[in-house]
């Protein structure tokens, strides 16, 4: 729904709230027109219950609002005496209309006064567990979400394993869009394989589903820094078709809302206004090649040829280890030749190898068309290594438009845009309107994986919209390896490490130790000296 249509909705609770509730404000002893005021009928609602009047805020913060709406139903009910188990449940399943009932029918008794402690330890353990979800739920959405490295793109950077706090602060925290869905759960419900939220994902339903109509439009608080090349940056893919994150062969492609995309972890290298290109696997900007901070280590793709065979996947592994080459192995048993990913420094140390026989770089030639490329048009020979010069769209900003440039643009103006967007025979059609130029709504972003032959990245399903990001990695609070074992499976000089910054990776873990001995000492000797003075 667009803002004025959740406006015009927000207008309807007020009445619903109004003739369901009228009768309860008058027994609290205040006026029977300051249930009707929208946003003050909240802040009054809370006093008659007995509630802290920032309670109203929690109402009005998309997923947190659906806890709380229950409570304030059950809460109400309780303070003009509906207190037993059937009230209750009756408040529930109703969806709080059975407020209804009691606003005109029932003698209305205002409990001023009611204990607000809960009567019972089932009733104290459910409310510190709601209090619990709400809070988390708030930092979750607004301030810092984990996040899991989940495949090696930005292998020697940032490892599969490594555990992440993303700031959700730093680009502007995004309000969540998709508003009935579960708390701090993605796009599936653990273990049930089912969606966690309430969306139509057949495409061809997207704009007339009622269920669709309950997004709200996009919205982000205000961040302190804009996306800079070379940044990390958490987003939801694109071109994601996925049932969920973690099934890549569904049955069919699911259209989903944008919040509950997969969640993708890349480099930012290309940023509003400029012009990108890859030449033989290097990154250039405005026509200069990329510089790269001293934190990011690029890996590529080799062909290596060993003069001995070995009897396993897992010997050759081993033995690549030992260089610092841990991405997954391919093999070409024609050949007898492994493929590998590694930085040239590794690739450097392991020619010295007495075992390896040959060790080559694998690259693309210029003009091979790859057809899983972007933007997958005949027109357009681009592959891994070779692509581009290519515009990264910038707000506010007009281009020329023609038939040769849409397969660029297409998917950005209909799709992330959303205009209607026809070609009738030389004719570009933007809203029913013949278009030789487009004016860009929003900034996009190129985002791309360190492993750069092993990363499915923006050269496979083009631009990144700024409604589309997340956060910004800032800290690797856990880091696991699975190649290791007992404690050696914890990689320590990653724990409690930063992701940005100068200079290489330093583990602040030592660090976080000492603080919290310190803190424990401190404390004990604070607690005998207050019981020496009492």
């Amino acid at each position: 729904m667009s803002f004025y249509s959740w406006f015009v909705f927000f207008l309807v609770i007020q009445v619903v709230h109004f003739i369901g509730t009228w009768k309860l404000y008058e027994a609290a002893g205040r006026k029977k027109w300051e249930a009707a005021i929208p946003i003050y009928n909240a802040i009054v609602l809370m006093k008659i219950i007995s509630r802290p009047t920032w309670w109203t805020l929690l109402l009005f913060i998309p997923i947190i609002n659906l806890i709380m709406f229950p409570i304030v139903w059950v809460e109400t009910l309780r303070t003009f005496g509906k207190k037993s188990t059937l009230d209750t449940v009756l408040g529930l399943v109703t969806f709080g209309f059975y407020i209804y009932y009691v606003n005109y029918t029932q003698k209305l008794e205002y409990n001023a006064n009611r204990s607000l402690r809960p009567e019972n330890k089932t009733a104290d353990t459910l409310s510190s567990l709601l209090f619990a979800i709400i809070v988390a739920t708030i930092v979750h959405t607004y301030f810092i979400q984990p996040f899991t490295i989940p495949s090696s793109s930005l292998e020697k950077t940032l490892l599969v394993g490594d555990f992440l706090f993303v700031s959700k602060v730093n680009y502007g925290a995004r309000i969540p869009m998709t508003t009935v869905a579960l708390p701090m759960v993605h796009d599936t419900i653990p273990g049930l394989k089912k969606k966690s939220y309430l969306f139509n994902d057949d495409v061809n339903q997207k704009k007339t589903s009622l269920l669709n109509k309950l997004q709200l439009p996009y919205l982000r608080l205000p961040g302190f820094e804009e996306i800079k090349r070379n940044d990390i940056v958490v987003f939801n893919q694109p071109a994601d078709t996925l049932l969920d994150m973690n099934n890549f062969s569904p049955d069919r492609n699911y259209y989903k809302p944008i919040d509950k995309k997969t969640n993708l972890v890349k480099r930012c290298v290309g940023v509003p206004g400029d012009s990108l290109e890859i030449r033989n696997g290097l990154v250039f900007i405005n026509r200069k090649e990329m510089k790269q901070t001293e934190r990011v280590r690029l890996q590529f793709s080799y062909n290596i040829k060993f003069k001995v065979k070995f009897s396993s996947y897992e010997e050759v592994s081993n033995l690549l280890r030992q260089y610092d080459i841990t991405d997954d192995l391919g093999y070409d048993p024609k050949t007898e030749t492994y493929y590998v990913q590694a930085t040239p420094e590794a690739v450097s140390k392991a020619k010295s190898n007495p075992y390896v026989e040959s060790l080559e770089l694998r690259k693309a030639n210029k003009g091979d068309r790859d057809p899983k490329i972007f933007p997958h048009n005949k027109d357009y020979n681009w592959n891994n290594d070779f692509f581009g010069p290519i515009y990264i769209p910038q707000k506010g900003k007009t281009i020329n438009i023609n038939l040769k440039v849409l397969p660029i643009y297409k998917r950005l103006i209909s799709e992330y845009e959303r205009n209607d967007l026809e070609v009738k025979g030389n004719q570009i059609l933007i809203n029913g309107k013949v278009a030789s130029t487009y004016t860009f709504k929003q900034d996009y972003y190129w985002m791309m994986g360190d492993n750069r032959d092993n990363s499915i990245d923006a050269r496979y399903w083009g631009f990144v919209p700024f409604d589309h990001v997340i956060g910004k990695p800032v800290f690797i609070w856990m880091s696991w390896d699975t190649h290791g074992k007992g404690l050696n499976k914890v990689r320590w000089d990653r724990v409690f490490s930063t992701v940005d910054g100068e200079g290489q990776p330093q583990s602040y873990f030592k660090h976080f130790l000492f603080l919290l001995a310190a803190y424990f000492i401190g404390e004990y000797f604070w607690r005998k000296r207050k019981e020496k003075k009492a």
